[in-house]
């Protein structure tokens, strides 16, 4: 016990460089290239003198190939610590890459220079995942500083590619086969202000692309067009109406307790406000709780767009853009979810409560392949938003709860 209170006290002082680093990676842009940025490669260097200048060896890189990006590839970083017992492994996985930030307006400053606000650290990628990326590097780093030698081999993989397809990062851990069924593992991705709650399942994802096309003609003379748009609104209309009928069962285990069918991305229209349209096109995004399925949804809203399509005399064709199903939820008796359940309550004194998502974490694809993966940190689910923020008391706490996952529990 005394030695654990001395690796606490000493995460607790190392809190003005826990904030210089985050500082300081934040600063380096790492959006992917389908959202128009240039990869983590710049970001993964910027990380990686920092694994050396602390002297943290078994340091491997593991670059998926990547022709999209300036560097070539996209980065993987495998960090491993010994531990007493190399039986078993336990891994923390975290991501280096963002979103991009969106219009600079609605931000208070400058999305990718840190600032502080009270106890509050803002910028783009604090939440999603530098809070996670930089508390498991200062647990092993506080680990190595104080001689402290973990329980089991210690693993932090700092991965690319989370926040588009996942193929060039956790899914190129699993291509060169990185990882064991027997490991306790960890992504620390999701959670709530309380750090309670221990993800063990996700909704499935679909993403659907919905175009309507009629005839263009100028909007003066509508009888010699078809408004491609007005039967695009009367589907969506009729189609969430369907959806939220059809799908209504509820799970409070959920953050979000049902499905969702939410109409988001708008393709582009006619420049001119004067033109019919004859074309339209929007996105909706699904996610679904265990029990429907893909080709439940898909099937209403077939069954929709051929309603619309007769009352319109309009052509509607729905594209399944993507999909993620989830297989496999975590058990509640894990070994993952019981070492960290302990972890959580020896730092926190509080009880984990088990629950599950609707957004997507690189769990989903791990589950699906038979692992056993937690979920968990401590945030307030500012990511992807303009002002992305965390609390610098979370921070410290959550790598106090990695330090003592370290230790047993």
């Amino acid at each position: 016990m005394e030695q654990m209170a001395y690796l606490f006290e000493t995460i607790g002082s190392s809190e003005e460089e826990m904030v210089d680093f985050l500082a300081d990676i934040i600063s380096v842009p790492a959006v992917g290239p389908l959202s128009g940025g240039t990869g983590e490669k710049e970001k993964a260097d910027r990380i990686g003198t920092y694994l050396i200048k602390w002297g943290l060896d078994g340091i491997e890189n593991h670059d998926a190939c990547d022709t999209t990006v300036p560097s070539g590839i996209r980065p993987n970083i495998e960090l491993t610590m010994k531990g007493r017992d190399p039986s078993r492994r336990i891994i923390i996985i975290a991501h280096m890459d963002v979103v991009p930030p969106g219009d600079p307006g609605n931000w208070s400053g400058d999305p990718y220079q840190l600032w502080r606000d009270g106890g509050r650290l803002i910028g783009r990628g604090v939440e999603d995942n530098g809070q996670a990326l930089t508390a498991s590097l200062f647990a092993m780093k506080t680990l190595k500083d104080l001689d402290i030698e973990p329980v089991h081999d210690i693993v932090i993989f700092l991965v690319s590619d989370e926040e588009e397809t996942n193929k060039k990062g956790i899914g190129h851990l699993l291509d060169e086969n990185l990882l064991r069924k027997d490991d306790l593992i960890l992504v620390p991705d999701h959670g709530e202000p309380e750090g309670r709650v221990i993800e063990l399942c996700e909704k499935t994802l679909l993403w659907v692309k919905v175009t309507t096309k009629g005839k263009q003609c100028h909007a003066s003379m509508p009888a010699l067009g078809n408004n491609a748009f007005r039967a695009s609104m009367l589907f969506g209309t009729k189609v969430d109406r369907t959806l939220h009928e059809k799908f209504d069962r509820k799970d409070p285990g959920f953050d979000h307790p049902i499905s969702s069918f939410e109409p988001t991305k708008k393709g582009p229209g006619v420049d001119g406000i004067n033109v019919l349209p004859g074309e339209d096109t929007f996105y909706i995004d699904c996610r679904l709780l265990p029990g429907y399925t893909i080709d439940e949804v898909l099937k209403e809203m077939r069954n929709v767009a051929d309603q619309v399509e007769e009352e319109t005399e309009t052509e509607i064709t729905i594209n399944e853009e993507f999909s993620e199903t989830t297989l496999h939820p975590t058990s509640p008796g894990s070994d993952i979810v019981t070492a960290l359940s302990s972890a959580i309550e020896k730092v926190t004194g509080k009880r984990h409560i088990n629950g599950g998502i609707g957004g997507g974490t690189c769990a989903a694809l791990l589950r699906n392949e038979g692992y056993e993966v937690a979920v968990w940190e401590t945030i307030h689910n500012r990511a992807h938003s303009s002002d992305e923020y965390i609390l610098i008391e979370n921070l410290i706490t959550d790598c106090k709860v990695f330090a003592a996952l370290f230790m047993g529990g």
